[in-house]
């Protein structure tokens, strides 16, 4: 099982997005007391849960899932990956 913190930014005003709430609460057991941050058990991998939750984000919405048991990563929506790339 892998642990994975799952961050984003929400950037369309006026969008409901329930179903991105609800699809992480689907993915296993879940800790989540910040905004846009959770930490969730999971069996996927980072980019499995970011290729899962992508279709529930609008294209200029920031996602980022980070595997906080090992150094694996991955992310949607940035205009650079630089520092991530350089020390993950």
């Amino acid at each position: 099982m892998n642990t994975i913190l799952i961050g984003y930014d929400l950037n369309s005003p006026g969008q409901v997005y329930d179903s991105l709430t609800e699809v992480i609460k689907e993915l296993g057991p879940w800790w989540h007391r910040l905004d846009s941050t959770w930490l969730v058990k999971t069996e996927l991998s980072c980019a499995g849960v970011r290729d899962g939750l992508k279709a529930h984000l609008d294209s200029g919405d920031e996602l980022l899932a980070i595997d906080v048991t090992s150094r694996s990563w991955a992310g949607t929506g940035f205009d650079s990956y630089d520092w991530l790339k350089n020390n993950l």
